[in-house]
Order: structure tokens, then sequence, then C-alpha cells
């Protein structure tokens, strides 16, 4: 990994998303590597392997970075685990500032039940503003159909936030897409995904979702939250 001068910018990555709206997930991904060389990486929370399985096919060692907020359920610890053992890819695991006991210490206990906007900044935005500064693009799994904040989604797009281009190659595929890919190619699922748990998050803030519910309806449920704030 190393530190690279920015490629592309606002109008760089208007243009890529005109031209590659209708390309595979494939295509796309190429077209990052071949764009963005050793500045690109990815990005997985380790609900499951599907993207790190199609970035490594065809972007080898690729850099994957990992939030590990000190509150993630067991399986998705072994989860990230065994993608790492599995998959050609470089882990890079990321990690707040503070623990989680420094962060009680400062701030009192159960932050992301008295102000979560804050829990997620501190444990995840911040983090992840760090461990992408070294880069100029990162690959998300974001989708169309992950929930209506994110139904405009462009396939690449530009981050003003953190001044760079983001890259999200399956952001047309159906869940049937996914279904599909995943048992085409045996990619490796977070057990919880069994469970009752289609959108996985920090423990305390994730809870099961019931037959017919929208798949993101168990975080931070009943709180209105819908988004950590990475993606917005």
């Amino acid at each position: 990994m190393n530190t690279h001068t920015p490629v592309g910018g606002p109008e760089h990555a208007e243009r890529a998303a005109r031209e590659l709206e209708e390309a595979s997930a494939q295509e796309i991904i190429v077209w990052a590597a071949e764009t963005f060389g050793e500045g690109l990486c990815m990005t997985s929370s380790m609900a499951d392997a599907l993207m790190v399985d199609l970035a490594s096919r065809q972007v080898p060692g690729i850099d994957v970075i990992f939030l590990d907020t000190g509150y993630h359920f067991a399986e998705t610890i072994g989860t990230r685990d065994a993608v790492d053992s599995i998959y050609d890819i470089n882990l890079v695991t990321v990690e707040p500032r503070r623990t989680v006991p420094e962060q009680d210490a400062a701030l009192g206990p159960r932050l992301f039940g008295r102000n979560p906007e804050i829990c997620c900044h501190l444990r995840k935005v911040e983090p992840l503003q760090r461990a992408l500064e070294p880069y100029s693009a990162w690959l998300t799994g974001l989708r169309r159909e992950d929930s209506v904040t994110r139904r405009e989604t462009p396939v690449v797009q530009w981050d003003p936030k953190r001044k760079m281009t983001k890259v999200n190659p399956i952001a047309r595929w159906t869940q049937d897409d996914v279904d599909t890919y995943m048992a085409d190619h045996g990619v490796l699922v977070n057990p919880l995904q069994d469970d009752g748990f289609p959108s996985i998050g920090c423990e305390p803030c994730t809870r099961r979702v019931e037959p017919g519910e929208d798949p993101r309806s168990g975080r931070w449920a009943g709180t209105g939250k819908t988004e950590c704030g990475i993606h917005v």
C-alpha cells in the first residue's frame, strides 16, 4: 500500500458512471484497477464475501479494509478470519483510536444507545477516513436495492467528503443476481445470514429481521437511523 497522487475527480467519475452503467461488475472492477492501480482498495463488512470474491478474481492481492469497531458479533470476526485465509487479498483491519473501555471512560457507557450518530462516527466513519487516505479509489458492495437511500447509487461516483472515487460494481444487482453468483461460486457467508440477520452491523445495534421486513430494518431499530455515515 503506497501513497498516491489523486486520480480523477467529479467530472471523471460522472463520465465513467455513464459509460459503465451497463457494464458487468467484473468489467467495472477491471476499469477501476486499470485506472487507479495500487491506489485502489475495497471495504468489506464481512456480512459475506461476495465483493471479496469478485474483486480478488480481477485484482489478486487487493487491499481489503475491515473496520473492527470493537462491537462486532463473534461470527463476523470469524468470517473475517476465514475470508483472509481463503481469498487472495491483503486484509487491512482498522480500529478506532479508542478501545471500547477507553470510550466508555471518556464518554460514558453504552454511547451506541444514547447517541448512535456519535458512536458510529467514532468507531466507523473516522477510522475509515484514516484508512482510505493512502488511496485514490475504493470498491464497495452498495446496491440500489439495499434501501430507499441507495436507489440512485451510480456505479462510479465522486466522494467529495474524502476527495476520492467510489466504485460500486454491483449497484445494479438484484437479490436474485446476488444469490445466483454466491451459489455458483460458493461464496463464503457470515453464518448470521442464516439466523435472521440479512444486514449485519455492530451487535448492540443489530436485531433479527422478521420474514417480509426490509432487510436493513434490523439496523439501529427504533432510532430512525438508517446509515452509519460511511455512505452519506
